[in-house]
């Protein structure tokens, strides 16, 4: 299993809280742990020793800075906004298939059938989260002119299609794209404007819960998509937003509990390490 990842030195605890979630909940198999980087981790021999104590395989990809020579980059737009997209540029040419992932999630049942989702024709797999109305849904229509979408996809879980992406997708049609445009979220406005009609639309229930929205869940499944289910059956909870679970708060939510339980349980963990 090929997972992706890109985070600086503020967010090794929590690439090793994502991490360990997987290795508890997903069946056992080789796991090989790309994490983009636009410099040199400081914690890189943590974070590699950490993987390895979990029997997975830490391999750095230094970002390539000659890729975006021609990019548009600004205090808004900065490099970073285009890892996700222009990943199959920087990885090795023998991985085909990748699942990226954003630091702030966690595992919580098995991963695999995920990640063995066929794409197919699909340059991603990806997931809308869910809401009452689709009013969101018809703006970001209007606002990226992609009408043909199911939605609006959110690339904080994205399965890749390397193999395709190196055949289709183009760094100059996406600065282009960034330079004609203004985006809100640069690198999602651009998955969905560019690329929305080549994407498999994964459930977010299962891999992508936006843990803010658990009441919406349950009101709209008819009270089934409740906490016991989620439990259950959710494979990825995904802590959007501004109030990270890791952070000191007053949110008492059970999800942001056991989120909590995870960070405390690396913590544990790579304290071992170094003792």
């Amino acid at each position: 299993m090929n997972l992706l990842f890109a985070i600086d030195d503020n967010f090794v605890q929590q690439l090793e809280t994502v991490l360990l979630s997987i290795h508890l909940n997903t069946k056992s198999q080789e796991f090989n742990i790309y994490v983009l980087q636009k410099k040199r981790l400081a914690k890189e021999a943590e974070l590699a020793a950490f993987c390895k104590q979990l029997k997975m395989t830490y391999h750095p990809v230094m970002v390539k800075q000659s890729l975006f020579e021609n990019a548009p980059v600004t205090d808004r737009y900065p490099t970073t906004i285009y890892y996700r997209l222009l990943a199959h540029q920087m990885l090795p040419q023998d991985l085909h298939k990748i699942l990226y992932l954003d630091a702030d999630i966690l595992c919580i049942n098995d991963l695999s059938p995920l990640y063995n989702t066929a794409l197919g024709n699909n340059l991603f797999a990806s997931a809308i989260h869910a809401s009452l109305t689709n009013t969101t849904d018809v703006i970001n229509k209007i606002r990226l002119q992609n009408f043909g979408a199911d939605g609006y996809y959110n690339s904080g879980v994205l399965l890749m299609n390397l193999d395709l992406m190196r055949q289709e997708v183009d760094a100059n049609q996406i600065f282009d794209y960034i330079r004609r445009h203004i985006l809100l979220l640069p690198d999602q406005d651009v998955l969905n404007a560019l690329y929305s009609e080549r994407i498999k639309t994964i459930p977010d229930q299962l891999y992508n819960f936006d843990t803010r929205n658990g009441k919406i869940y349950e009101t709209i499944s008819l009270g089934e998509w409740d906490l016991d289910w989620v439990i259950k059956n959710t494979v990825i909870l995904h802590y959007c937003g501004r109030e990270k679970p890791w952070l000191p708060t007053k949110n008492s939510g059970r999800l942001t509990a056991l989120y909590k339980q995870y960070f405390h349980m690396t913590a544990k963990l790579q304290s071992s390490l170094q003792d």
